[in-house]
């Protein structure tokens, strides 16, 4: 059967809603994506803050929404449970691991309303006469379709001497949606069978937490070598391809070739965006992809949740943060999905820790520029430290004491390719539609402040102020900079001067100018996400922290090795 393409907007309005409803893990979006081979495109559930992934055929649209973590205090299930009246029909997802619990949580929500129930991880179950006749008597008793199916590939139909196709779990899906019944308040009939997924070394005492803590440091090693190895051969090319562009928009009248040509233009800074931040945001997110289709970021979650429980954070509030290392803005509204007492802790630790696709690149390349490559591991080091240090004096006592909202152990599986390019998609969207526009207007505002000669003065008042931190004068201009954009840290790079800094003050320089503010646009998303007083105290508790680290790490670093 092909795949139906999403039909002209003037056909939309007619075609019907299906939400697509189940916990954490269970393969909802992975069933969605067989059903309609269609990319997702992001939208609000019904107008709540709560974020879902629209698939879309000729006849249906289906509304993935975020997996419920019953019994925890998280915004996206508080504000899904409250959203899900309504008159769509609803097919509600359960894993084949875990029917009979599934259905007793989810039931009393969808009760009254018309749908269908797929579960999902049937090839990981030994198939029976027996269970065959379980699952009809469940559907028998529930009063509506039941059909069990393998999420990620969906058998489709089979022509049977041309009478047409045979019994499908694809058809099967769709003939239950045409045919759907009315959900009780709870089953009586029970399956009677839970499958414990098998123990990996992620769940070993000690070992765990260690191999869980190396895989995530998988994309930050995998961006310095493609730094080291890729980007410092691209950046020169690329920036002779931007060069014509550069020459003619120096001739248009101000502002516009101030704006487009000036040093911090917008087509000044075209190589940086194309060959440092935009493959760098695409390693994270095809890496993070890898480990959410295969299982591997629920079990590390668990595993590293007793550990980071310790400083006021969960396993998955740490995941969070590292993903903040590809973008900031996906990673602050994914705390959605955070418990509330750990939520702010977690974005103030995206805010602080997480050097962005743009922060992270132009670290690099003046690591790559002053000939200390080798830089990279202290400096990761030392914003892990900080970071942890960071959120455990600005936690609440409570989210020391967090229990992980983790209900089940999810199976390992292989990655599916296709999968993991929705995922990438979905970062790569983001990128373009929410950071991308922020990076223009930025670069505009840099443009312009340089113009008027701004960035200077304020580069010459604070210069004073960096023999605190056992810096030249001229490293406050690079401090400004970043203040405004985070590529700003490249400035350093362009010195001529800062070959003559000690391996210290490059690291000391490079790291103040990373934590000292977030980025404009991570503020932004927090002021919508939160609001926008904790937002500007989330700033100004920042700068302090950020201050008082790089005065210990300058004299102290400088104590120790001279």
């Amino acid at each position: 059967m092909s795949v139906e393409h999403t039909p002209p907007s003037h056909l939309r309005e007619e075609r019907e809603t299906v939400v697509v409803v189940g916990k954490e893990s269970v393969g909802k979006s992975a069933l969605v994506a067989s059903l309609t081979g269609d990319r997702p495109t992001s939208g609000n559930f019904r107008g709540t803050t709560v974020g879902c992934e629209r698939y879309e055929t000729r006849a249906r649209v289906f509304v993935d929404t975020p997996g419920l973590v019953l019994d925890a205090d998280t915004a996206a299930t508080r504000d899904a449970l409250s959203r899900l009246e309504g008159e769509e029909p609803v097919v509600l997802v359960v894993p084949a691991t875990d029917v009979d619990a599934d259905l007793e949580d989810l039931l009393p929500l969808v009760e009254g309303r018309l749908g269908l129930v797929v579960i999902t991880f049937w090839d990981k179950v030994e198939e029976t006469e027996a269970l065959e006749r379980d699952l009809e008597q469940l559907s028998a008793d529930l009063g509506v379709p039941v059909v069990p199916t393998d999420a990620r590939n969906l058998s489709r139909p089979v022509t049977d001497g041309g009478r047409g196709a045979v019994d499908d779990e694809y058809g099967r899906i769709v003939r239950a949606l045409e045919q759907p019944g009315v959900f009780p308040d709870r089953a009586r009939h029970r399956i009677g069978r839970r499958i414990e997924p098998p123990v990996s070394v992620l769940e070993w005492p000690y070992v765990g937490p260690l191999c869980s803590a190396l895989l995530l440091l998988v994309p930050a090693a995998l961006a310095v070598w493609f730094a080291n190895s890729v980007a410092g051969e691209l950046d020169p090319l690329v920036g002779s391809l931007f060069e014509p562009a550069v020459a003619w928009a120096a001739t248009l009248p101000a502002p516009l070739s101030t704006l487009l040509a000036s040093e911090y233009g917008f087509l000044s800074m075209g190589p940086f965006l194309f060959v440092w931040a935009g493959p760098t945001m695409l390693i994270f997110a095809v890496v993070l992809g890898v480990y959410k289709t295969s299982g591997l970021v629920t079990r590390m979650t668990l595993s590293l949740h007793p550990t980071m429980r310790r400083v006021g954070l969960t396993g998955r509030d740490l995941v969070r943060v590292v993903m903040g290392f590809g973008c900031n803005v996906p990673a602050v509204v994914n705390t959605r999905s955070c418990s509330d007492c750990t939520r702010c802790t977690t974005i103030s630790a995206i805010s602080f820790g997480s050097a962005c696709s743009y922060q992270f690149p132009a670290t690099l390349a003046v690591f790559a520029a002053v000939g200390m490559g080798w830089l990279v591991g202290p400096y990761l080091l030392v914003l892990a430290v900080t970071t942890l240090i960071y959120v455990r004096l600005i936690a609440p006592p409570a989210a020391r004491q967090s229990t992980p909202i983790i209900e089940r152990r999810p199976f390992l599986e292989r990655p599916d390719p296709r999968a993991v390019a929705r995922e990438a998609w979905s970062a790569i969207r983001a990128f373009v539609v929410t950071a991308l526009p922020v990076f223009v207007l930025i670069t505009v505002a840099a443009a312009a402040l340089d113009e008027g000669g701004v960035i200077d003065r304020l580069g010459g008042v604070l210069g004073p102020a960096m023999a605190v931190f056992d810096l030249p004068a001229d490293a406050a201009l690079m401090l400004v900079l970043a203040s405004v954009r985070k590529d700003g840290i490249a400035l350093l790079s362009a010195d001529s001067a800062a070959v003559s800094l000690s391996p210290v003050q490059v690291l000391v320089a490079v790291y103040l100018a990373g934590v000292l503010l977030p980025c404009l646009v991570t503020v932004l998303t927090v002021a919508r996400e939160v609001s926008p007083r904790w937002a500007l105290g989330m700033v100004a508790r920042q700068a302090v922290a950020a201050c008082g680290f790089a005065v210990v790490l300058a004299w102290g670093l400088t104590l120790v090795f001279g």
